[in-house]
């Protein structure tokens, strides 16, 4: 079996920087979005930097079941061995709950949660069974937290974090690692899709490739769980001290500048 790195959200961000790192070391990709053009791109300049790397990618709408499937049966036909699954793809809003799209809600969910999911658990197995693989899910600063105005992100880094944690627990006994990837606001398309410019104006970002060196080297070390940025993480450790209304009505006051 050939080892590979598979990258969700590849083509743009956190996703192409992960892809950069795992290209210098050496490791094989298969890069995976929705922007052919831009994944071509991405594709074309790592094959410029690492000559010697294999690159492949699919085009895949993660919000869709069968797409997932293609994924998996794209591995197993090629006898590929995932021994790197960096979960990066996922998107937000910023929008009052009553004034959001179900099928966008939805489709949110489907990307940031089940793809997560399904990837995690169908090529965790093989992981085991080798005793050897290295899981990177992305979640954020906001999974620590509600998030009024941005509830369903919020929500679904949530899930991504205690999902992420109990994995980790269950994998401590095999030479399997899960990190669980939680940045603040990093510079990325992220913004623009989300339509959360408030937010990035009082909170300062970072570069997406500062994000995933830490990530990368985190991830080696064979972490559960990262923070991203010693105010980030001092910012959770106050979480706990106050009363959860109080979190939420600070998490609103950087979302949405209220009228």
């Amino acid at each position: 079996m050939e080892k590979f790195t598979l990258i969700t959200g590849s083509a743009n961000g956190l996703g192409k920087e992960f892809a950069k790192l795992y290209a210098k070391e050496g490791c094989n990709l298969l890069l995976i979005d929705f922007d052919e053009k831009a994944l071509i791109e991405t594709s074309k300049e790592i094959k410029n930097l690492y000559k010697n790397n294999v690159v492949e990618t699919l085009i895949s709408d993660l919000s869709k079941k069968e797409e997932l499937h293609k994924i998996e049966e794209y591995v197993s036909n090629n006898d590929y061995f995932v021994n790197n699954l960096i979960n990066c793809a996922g998107f937000g809003e910023q929008k009052d709950f009553i004034d959001m799209n179900e099928d966008f809600q939805l489709k949110m969910s489907d990307v940031d949660c089940n793809a997560l999911l399904y990837l995690t658990n169908v090529f965790v197995k093989e992981m085991v069974k080798q005793n050897e693989g290295h899981i990177i899910n992305i979640s954020s600063l906001a999974g620590f937290m509600p998030g009024p105005y941005m509830c369903t992100y919020h929500a679904c880094k949530s899930f991504v974090l205690s999902l992420g944690e109990a994995i980790s627990y269950e994998l401590r006994k095999t030479k399997v690692k899960l990190l669980t990837l939680c940045p603040g606001p990093f510079m990325s398309k992220f913004v623009e899709k989300a339509h959360n410019d408030y937010t990035f104006k009082k909170i300062k970002p970072i570069s997406a490739e500062k994000v995933a060196e830490f990530g990368y080297k985190k991830s080696k070390k064979g972490k559960s769980l990262a923070i991203v940025g010693l105010k980030n993480r001092v910012l959770v450790f106050l979480t706990r001290l106050f009363p959860r209304s109080f979190v939420t009505m600070m998490s609103a006051k950087n979302i949405k500048k209220e009228k």
